[in-house]
């Protein structure tokens, strides 16, 4: 039980970065749907609300196709995520979405009952599709993110990760198919190359099991097929694009994130949390004058949103730059900005890392002894977040003092397999 209990986390992470807004043709291959296009257009822009009364139109219109109805589940799933903060790359390499149902908050009811709904009609009208037309691609596609959205839900939302396995292997099987019956269908590329990396990148007991399950691997393979995916037009663009900023992280790819990153700040300029993504890359490069440079924009377009923010999102910005500043040996400037991120509403490991940060600034000013009290605070909040980065770092600085060295704890990132960097 417990390795199917890690097999089924390990299938279900990079899932929760995929949110079904691919709009493929319709049922008669007329024209695309231009409206989902512009519903998950506003969603990107973190118009969330906007988006869900675009797609609540579509269904007034078109009440029998489930495309409006799991739009709405997407964004209102990606709502709640939104309103816990999980909704950045770190959440996904540091760890802390790994949480058990008994460690997970409740999601809000009305948005829980809101998923549910539209979930559960979607799925309905997907499956009767595939009834009438079994060599149909759209309507298995539609299957597929009915079955991908239930599996994100529960394993993000409500910690299941044993009870996301089975639509995710549905989801998986339904996509396949779709290549199978029309193998340019870039939008189905990006859950199988999701699903693919996921099992390549488990250890080799746990990728017997997932193929034995119905899976396939195959990380190079993976990673083009979501890089094909990206590089279509059309509305599956946005999330492949997404979904790349994270494979480029995980496998230390930074440049390759960067650019991915550009052109989605291009596309959505509202949405300010593409700007926190790229200072995050730049620091995970170990480039904190151009993340403190990124953040700088950042700021500037956070100061000017009044629009509602990400729980514990001003600390991360804090976190962010102090952890740059204190880099570029800015001490008073990052002691500011990482005091304000250990003092705010934020998730423990952002709190957890602003202490790590702390500590190490107090380390190099000879304050062990403050230094000490800030590893300890940043070791508990970390290892109570599971962000084992950050934890295992506070534990060897409380009992070796930093001096400089590399001991920051960064998000656990899997290095590319020849172990090289890109030139700075």
């Amino acid at each position: 039980m417990a390795l199917r209990h890690r097999l089924a986390a390990a299938l279900t992470l990079l899932t929760l970065v995929w949110d079904s807004s691919g709009a493929p043709l319709d049922a008669s291959g007329q024209e695309p749907r231009s409206s989902l296009a512009a519903g998950f257009e506003l969603a990107y822009n973190l118009d969330h609300d906007a988006a869900i009364e675009t797609f609540a139109q579509i269904i007034a219109s078109r009440p029998d196709d489930p495309a409006g109805y799991r739009s709405i589940a997407a964004v209102t799933w990606l709502r709640i995520l939104f309103l816990r903060g999980d909704f950045l790359t770190d959440n996904y390499l540091t760890g802390s979405m790994n949480r058990t149902p008994d460690e997970i908050e409740e999601p809000p009811a009305a948005l829980a009952a809101t998923f549910h709904e539209h979930l559960e009609r979607a799925t309905e009208l997907a499956e009767a599709a595939v009834r009438r037309a079994p060599g149909d691609p759209t309507a298995h596609y539609e299957l597929g993110v009915a079955a991908a959205l239930n599996a994100s839900y529960r394993g993000s939302v409500l910690g299941e990760r044993l009870g996301a396995l089975a639509p995710a292997r549905r989801a998986y099987a339904a996509h396949r198919k779709v290549l199978e019956i029309d193998p340019s269908r870039a939008e189905a590329k990006l859950l199988v190359g999701l699903y693919r990396y996921v099992v390549a990148s488990m250890p080799l007991g746990l990728r017997w099991m997932a193929y034995l399950m119905g899976f396939d691997g195959g990380k190079e393979e993976a990673i083009e097929l979501v890089a094909e995916a990206a590089a279509a037009p059309g509305e599956i663009q946005a999330e492949a694009r997404f979904a790349l900023v994270l494979l480029y992280n995980r496998e230390r790819r930074f440049a390759r994130a960067r650019r991915v990153l550009d052109q989605l700040r291009r596309t959505f300029p509202r949405n300010r949390l593409v700007w926190l993504e790229t200072a995050s890359a730049w620091l995970r490069d170990d480039r904190p004058a151009m993340a403190e440079l990124t953040l700088a924009h950042g700021f500037a377009a956070l100061q000017g949103d009044e629009r509602r923010r990400m729980f514990g999102e001003d600390g991360m910005w804090h976190l962010k730059r102090g952890t740059a500043r204190a880099a570029l040996g800015l001490a008073g400037e990052a002691r500011l900005d990482l005091g304000r991120a250990a003092r705010a509403p934020a998730a423990p490991w952002v709190i957890g890392r602003a202490h790590l940060e702390l500590g190490k600034l107090a380390d190099l000013a000879g304050e062990r002894t403050r230094a000490r009290d800030h590893y300890a605070r940043g070791r508990d909040l970390c290892g109570e977040a599971g962000d084992h980065g950050c934890e295992r770092a506070a534990g060897r600085l409380r009992i070796r003092p930093y001096t400089g060295a590399d001991a920051s704890g960064a998000p656990p990132v899997r290095r590319h397999r020849h172990g090289r960097r890109g030139r700075r």
